[in-house]
């Protein structure tokens, strides 16, 4: 079956869908796909010819030049397809009588809106599903994404709580398909808490919370800049990079906890395992997830975890046994946490545990039943 990939990143870019597809595409090729990958891209940014499949870059020149140049490349590749497996509901694609998966990890519409300023920042994902909003380029982006799952002849989403959400949009529940995130094995670093620290050059005793990620307002890594004040002793690591960062950084200045905060910026993803072996937990204190790989590594890890009790973060952190979830933007609440979490032996107990429920993130099964559903709605 010949099955176009049609998504905004790939490989060599960094972000969930460009390492998940990168993972996933010889398995695919394995169970009998004929594999082409489109996306937006700089034409250097890797050799096309070192993939065992072909991919077109469409470079990110200005609007509305690339939107026509991707979808004249999607409509020439789609003639050549059996069926698509979509990447994003925001994708300019040509209608299609062809089969088409689509998979959802989260509402672009919302991402887009809000890092555009359409609407405030602090504007809550599920409020924003079902609030009503007189912006026209908002409205735009709902309409987009609804027609892109209505219209696809099935639905992959990572976790319960976007089911849900998918479900309202307007897909069908019987067509959306839950099928877990998960890691491959190369993802755990061998080393001991205590190798681990050493090597990184951290501080033998001193608790240390490690945050992951996209430094966006919604990750919530301010709140525990301001959280962290309440625990003198703890070191916050920050290993990402993004528009919010010089913001967050003059925020732990004036606070007065500069010192005890600090900012990594982009981490090669070996030294991000190293960090969490190194780390007491990794936090996540989101406003909106749908199901991250980064609580995935965490208790891959061994390392339990700090999140918001937000999307699809408790489908993965069971509270008071590998980690603790905590009400979302209460930043008292968080400081509370942070206080129990460090009291004596709760890290070993909650580190003890991390295993749990992890058997529901099998890399084998995600790719079988990955290979399932599109074999599935490719020949309806």
């Amino acid at each position: 079956m010949k099955l176009l990939i049609t998504t905004g990143i790939f490989h060599p870019e960094s972000g969930g869908p460009a390492t998940y597809l990168y993972h996933l595409l010889p398995h695919l090729q394995a169970s009998g796909f004929d594999v082409q990958v489109l996306t937006y891209g700089d034409l250097d940014e890797g050799d096309t010819h070192n993939y065992p499949y072909p991919v077109t870059r469409i470079p990110r020149s200005a609007m509305p030049l690339r939107l026509f140049n991707y979808y004249s490349a999607a409509a020439r590749l789609m003639r050549w397809a059996d069926m698509m497996y979509t990447h994003s509901a925001l994708l300019p694609l040509p209608p299609t009588r062809k089969p088409q998966v689509i998979k959802i990890v989260g509402d672009q519409a919302w991402e887009r809106a809000v890092n555009r300023k359409w609407i405030p920042q602090s504007t809550d994902i599920d409020h924003f599903q079902v609030r009503r909003t007189r912006h026209p380029l908002v409205r735009y982006l709902k309409r987009t994404r609804r027609r892109a799952v209505v219209r696809a002849s099935g639905v992959i989403v990572p976790g319960d709580y976007l089911k849900k959400m998918v479900n309202r949009w307007g897909a069908s529940a019987s067509r959306i398909q839950v099928i877990y995130n998960a890691l491959p094995e190369d993802h755990t670093s061998p080393l001991s808490r205590a190798e681990a620290r050493a090597r990184l050059g951290l501080h033998a005793e001193r608790p240390i919370v490690l945050c992951v990620a996209r430094l966006t307002p919604w990750k919530g890594v301010d709140d525990f800049i301001l959280a962290m004040r309440d625990v003198p002793d703890m070191h916050l690591i920050v290993a990402g990079d993004g528009e919010f960062r010089g913001a967050l950084e003059q925020f732990a200045v004036d606070i007065d906890v500069a010192e005890r905060v600090s900012f990594l910026g982009r981490v090669p993803r070996e030294q991000v395992a190293q960090y969490m072996k190194a780390a007491d937990y990794v936090g996540l204190y989101s406003g909106y997830e749908g199901l991250p790989h980064v609580l995935l590594e965490s208790l891959r890890a061994g390392t339990p975890i700090i999140a918001s009790n937000k999307g699809g973060n408790p489908e993965v952190v069971q509270h008071e046994v590998n980690g603790l979830l905590v009400k979302w933007d209460d930043v008292e609440a968080l400081s509370a946490a942070l206080q129990i979490a460090f009291q004596p032996d709760k890290r070993d107990e909650l580190a003890a545990n991390t295993h749990i429920g992890i058997e529901r993130f099998d890399y084998d099964r995600m790719v079988n039943d990955t290979a399932t559903v599109l074999k599935y709605f490719g020949t309806l």
